[in-house]
């Protein structure tokens, strides 16, 4: 059955539960970290959730799975 919207896959849902953890634990950082480390922290965690949402909409399974892959590639960065 196809999916209506990118939000109603699991995958997504919990990337976005993972940026909302990783913006709650980045805050707790020193200031001197708030350009360094927290800014990739918070950008890898995001990309992972964009990428599935672009994915989803692209048309083609094969494009999908490329932003899948990309989606991990924050992961692994994160």
């Amino acid at each position: 059955m196809p999916i209506a919207s990118f939000k109603e896959l699991i995958v997504w849902q919990k990337a976005i539960n993972l940026a909302v953890l990783i913006y709650g634990l980045t805050d707790k950082f020193p200031r001197s970290e708030q350009y360094g480390l927290t800014s990739q922290m918070t950008r890898a965690a995001v990309s992972v959730s964009s990428n599935i949402a672009e994915g989803s909409i692209r048309g083609s399974k094969k494009d999908f799975k490329h932003f899948l892959r990309i989606s991990s590639g924050s992961i692994a960065e994160l």
